[in-house]
This record gives C-alpha cells, structure tokens and sequence, in this order.
C-alpha cells in the first residue's frame, strides 16, 4: 500500500529528515534529485540551450545539480539565480559551489532559452505570490510557448492543497521525488503539473511508518484483493441483496441506473422500492431488478427487516419529501449498510446535526454519504482543501464521505483517506453519480468493507467511463462493468500488468 501513499509537503519534509538521520546526506538526496531531473530531461529532449531559473531554497539546490549534469553533457546550459546565490546555505550553497559556470540574477528582461526553461524556484512548500520579476518571465514563457521541466511542482503551486499563485507556469514535466504530493492530485494543480514523473531519491520506505495521516491515492492495489468472489455453492441471496428506494412517477431513472450498476457490481438482487404510483413504471421498465411497492415508514422498516437487505441505497430521484426522510431514519435504525445519496443528503440540509446523530448510535454497518459539492456544503460547513474538508467532515458524521469532483476524496471516521484522480471529464452528465452510489451499493452488499468498497466504486466508475470514451451517457457505465471486474481477475492472476 505504501506505493500508492501521498505526503503532503510537511510530511515530505519529515520523510528527509527522517532519510537524513538514517545515514543518507541531504547532498547524496540532493545530488539525486538534480541527476534523475536531468536524465528525464535528456530523455525527453535532444540537446538544445536550456535555461535554468534557480530559487533560494533546496529547490534551487535541484537545479544547480541539473545544470551541472547538463553542462557535462554537452548542454549550452544558462543560469539564473532569483537572489544572489552567494546567499545559499546549507546543500543548496555546496550545490552552487559545485557548479562550474556562469549564473546571473533573474531580470524581468533577461534572454531565455525558447527551446527549454527549467523551474527551480520553488519547490512544493511555496505559499503566497510569485514575485513580480517571476511572473513577467514566465508570461514570455507562456507567450512563446517555450517547453517547461518543473522541478517537484511548477512555481506557484502550493505542494499540500493544489492552490495555486498568480502566474503559475503550466508545465511540461514535472519530475518529483519519492511520492507524489498531495497537491499533484488536487484541481487546479493538476492543470499545470504536464507529465507526472515521481522518481527515487533514496529515501527509503521505512520512513513511511513514522508519518501520520498518510494519503493514499486510488489504484486497485489497495482494495482488489478484498473484491467480492462468488462461491460456487452460493445463491443470489447469499451473494448479498441490496435494495434502491425509487422517486415518483416523473423521477425513476435514478434508481433504475443506480440498481442496475448494483447488480453488475456484486449484489445477488436488487429491488427497487416503490412508491405505489411509480411501480408500473418500475416493473415495465426493469428484468433482473426487482420492485416492491412501499408506502409508508412502518412499512419500509418491517420490509427491511424481512427480506434481510445487507444494503440500501436511499436518495437518487426521491424528492426533497417527508418520505425521503422517514426512509433514511428507517434506514438508520438497522444494521445493514446504508448508502446517503442526493435527495436523502439535500433533506437534512436545515438540520444537519440530527443526521449525524443518528448515524452516530446506528447500528451495525456503516453509513456512506456521496455527496457532490454542493451537497456537501448544504451539510457541512468546513472550508479549505477538499482532503481536509472531507476528513473533518467524516469525523463530524460519524459517516464515510465520498466527496466527488475532479478529484474524488473518500475518508472515512478514523481520518484515513483516499483520493481518486481516475476518471474523466465526461462524467459530468445527469446519472453518473447514480450509477457510482449503485457501484458502491453492489460491492458492499456483497460483502466487501465499506470504505474500501468506496475506493474501489470511485476507481470502477471512472474506469467504465475512460474505457467507454467520450459522448457516454450514465446507462453505458453499467455496460462496462463486467469487463473491468474480468480484468480485475486477471490482474490478480498475473495475466496483465
């Protein structure tokens, strides 16, 4: 798991110091750094004049490396310092000393290379503005289209929330180092990063073990050996039965393509339970989903507790109604696992704290909530970054919380995370959030854990949505499912990568 970790930039800071007191010199890290910045850029290009805008800091220190190692190479290498390099300390100023060649202070008006720029200004730990000197280079830059090496991230970019400062140049490559930063992940970081290249320094995995409230980004890897298997002596009821309450007669859509994603995910059945007046619509409209038709909250318990539902999924297309919340109270009282969605978040709005309350002394199961961002403001009111936000607000409810966006964060009670960055823009179109509660709602009802089954529904849904290409509709998600899971299969059994 520890492949997939994430630091922020004070975690990464730890990790070196960490590295250090184990015997590795900051210089041998430094030294690495600069080297395998520069065999990436000797990779990606064939040799040209480069210019080299080195920083204050350690970052800066990366780059003197880098122009040294270029230089050696035959390289028409030109430097320039944003302060006087004389005033270095530690491994930057050995760095600089190192470097046998000509650097001369930044000028709004200095010549540039336009066939390369490297950034070496600032690393991930940058908060603030950009300099006005900095912003006018790299407005040339941008203006001649001058390809860009970011070392770590691009000048501007703050490394832990993916903020980023006034004229933030948009990379090319990006070459970081040991694991990715939390930052690389977030929007609208992510915009300006190019190509990601995350190399290895030599600070060892150990480290890992003395930081806290590590990240981890979304890959199979953390979840695909707890993937549901049938038994070959199981039953449909066995495999688990989850159930999707439905809207009204004008608003079926949702439940149908959340429950028919739940059945491809895992679930042995799926009903669908109706409100009286939809039913007909329900049952013309769906084959392997069953319908029940449910009226009223005493009813909606004492069928729960009858057809043993292991998982319900409340909300998609239920109205902002009384309904829909005596439903999810009903819901709350039971053991099973119960998945919050659109309508079932919206109706607490006004009274937040009563939900999470409920959720607090449920038993049984977990509680999921997947709210998008405006749902989610509606119940939480915690701002910053979207990692923070959505830990804070797990801890709050008491819930997991798959908090979507361009970045998907899932973050359960305990304040471990995950950050989904698989998927794609085309996601964005009416039932895709529909679609991934019911992936959520097929792995759990099959038995797989909660906040896993969160990941791994965030990383199915994105991947049905990458593999179906542009201009899908939410019905195609469900269509993809059943070759993702045969890879999955066959990832497992070491027939793919």
């Amino acid at each position: 798991m520890t492949s997939a970790a994430i630091l922020t930039t004070i975690q990464m800071y730890e990790a070196d110091r960490l590295a250090i007191e184990g015997g590795i010199s900051g210089l041998e890290l430094m030294e690495n750094a600069g080297q395998g910045v520069a065999a990436h850029i000797e990779q990606g290009w064939d040799p040209c004049p480069v210019t080299i805008l080195c920083g204050p800091g350690n970052n800066g220190g990366d780059g003197y490396v880098v122009a040294r190692s270029l230089s050696e190479a035959g390289w028409s290498v030109q430097v320039l310092a944003l302060n006087d390099p004389d005033t270095l300390h530690g491994d930057a100023l050995e760095m600089y000393r190192q470097f046998d060649g000509d650097v001369e202070i930044l000028q709004a008006n200095s010549p540039l290379s336009e066939d390369l720029i490297v950034d070496a200004l600032f690393g991930a730990g940058f908060k603030g503005e950009l300099p006005s000197v900095v912003r006018a280079v790299f407005e040339k830059v941008q203006l001649k289209n001058t390809p860009v090496v970011a070392i770590d991230v691009s000048s501007g970019i703050d490394g832990t929330t993916g903020e980023i400062a006034e004229g933030t140049p948009h990379a090319d490559l990006t070459v970081s180092f040991f694991k990715a930063k939390l930052g690389h992940l977030l929007y609208p970081a992510r915009q300006y990063l190019g190509l990601l290249e995350i190399i290895d320094i030599g600070i060892p995995e150990e480290v890992l073990k003395e930081l806290g409230g590590i990240v981890f980004e979304n890959n199979p890897d953390l979840w695909i050996e707890d993937l549901p298997q049938p038994n070959e002596t199981g039953h449909k009821y066995s495999r688990g039965h989850a159930a999707v309450t439905g809207g009204g007669i004008s608003a079926t859509g949702a439940a149908r393509i959340a429950a028919r994603a739940a059945l491809r995910s895992g679930s042995g059945a799926v009903t669908v339970v109706s409100p009286p007046s939809a039913l007909s619509v329900y049952a013309h409209t769906l084959e392997a989903v069953m319908v029940s038709s449910v009226a009223e909250k005493e009813a909606f318990g004492e069928w729960l507790d009858e057809k043993r539902i292991h998982a319900v999924l409340l909300g998609p297309g239920n109205g902002v109604t009384e309904r829909t919340r005596d439903f999810v109270e009903t819901a709350l009282e039971r053991e099973n696992t119960v998945i919050l969605d659109a309508d079932a978040l919206t109706i607490f709005k006004d009274d937040p704290k009563h939900l999470f309350e409920q959720i607090k002394v449920k038993p049984g199961n977990a509680v999921i909530l997947t709210p998008h961002e405006a749902e989610f403001c509606r119940l939480f009111k915690e701002e910053g970054p979207s990692v923070e936000r959505a830990r804070k607000a797990a801890q709050k409810s008491g819930a997991i919380i798959l908090l979507k966006g361009a970045s998907t964060v899932i973050a359960n009670p305990s304040g471990q995370v995950i950050v989904n960055t698989n998927a794609a823009p085309w996601l964005a179109t009416a039932g895709s959030g529909d679609a991934l509660a019911g992936i959520i709602m097929g792995l759990v009802s099959a038995g797989m854990d909660s906040f896993l089954a969160t990941a791994a529904a965030a990383w199915i849904h994105g991947e049905a949505a990458l593999r179906r290409g542009r201009g899908m509709i939410a019905e195609d998600i469900e269509k993809e499912i059943p070759y993702i899971l045969q890879w999955f299969d066959q990832y497992l059994s070491g027939d793919v990568e």
